[in-house]
């Protein structure tokens, strides 16, 4: 390319010469003629640097990393992972939690028993009859029943503050026990207890309606006189 320049530059010199000789006037001294300015431009394309090979234009690499940059370490930006975004996925919702226990898929028996001054101490077991967990809550509502049909005598259980509610998680055929205290009748003026023969506990699980009879035979006052305490439910066996 230099050496064309070059060659290009000594004809337009020599054009030159040629054209003041031709425009010579007979008293010696030339005309001055218009100058023509011949202007070589050299070939866009890609330029030579002093070794001589070619190199292309830093712009388009500019432009190349502005639309995306590459990471050193190999691996792709985060959210160009769909892979990893759905493996994390969204989370299912939780497992409801189990549903108050129903009388109808309760049983309920007597557990043991012991004898105390002046009172006796029952324990009864709840059973879970379903094939799903459930729940008690609280305490249970006891009264001594009698007669046919069934009468309730004298007053119902009231709760022993002693022990607090707790729940009580029943798996399929789990238990949950509560302490019954039933105080001796003999301990009351006849006068005031008004005693009576019973045959029955009449048994509420603890936030239900519907009683279980349980087979018991006692002696209770049909008159004002408190004579059943119960606690609140407890985890049996199979319970949580």
């Amino acid at each position: 390319m230099r050496a064309r320049l070059i060659a290009a530059a000594a004809v337009l010199a020599a054009v030159g010469l040629m054209t003041s000789a031709c425009t010579t006037t007979d008293s010696g001294s030339a005309t001055p003629q218009p100058t023509v300015t011949v202007t070589v431009h050299p070939t866009r394309g890609a330029s030579t640097d002093a070794s001589g090979s070619p190199h292309s234009s830093a712009a388009p690499v500019a432009a190349a990393a502005n639309g995306a940059t590459a990471d050193t370490s190999g691996s792709p930006p985060a959210s160009a992972n769909p892979a990893a975004a759905a493996a994390s996925g969204p989370v299912g919702p939780a497992a409801p939690s189990p549903a108050p226990c129903s009388t109808r898929y309760l049983g309920a028996t007597l557990g043991a028993s012991e004898d105390a001054v002046g009172s006796i101490y029952v324990v009864v077991i709840f059973k879970n009859l379903n094939n799903y967990s459930c729940t008690l809550y609280g305490y249970p509502g006891v009264a001594m029943d009698a007669g046919v049909p069934v009468t309730p005598v004298g007053l119902a259980s009231v709760e022993d503050p002693a022990t607090p509610r707790e729940l009580v998680t029943l798996s399929p055929h789990g238990t949950a026990e509560a302490l019954l205290r039933i105080m001796d009748a003999a301990n009351y003026p006849a006068a005031t207890c008004k005693p009576k023969s019973t045959q029955w506990l009449q048994v509420i699980p603890p936030n239900q309606y519907v009683p279980i009879y349980l087979g018991y035979t006692s002696h209770t006052c049909s008159g004002p006189v408190q004579i059943l305490t119960v606690d609140a439910v407890r985890p049996g066996v199979g319970s949580s």
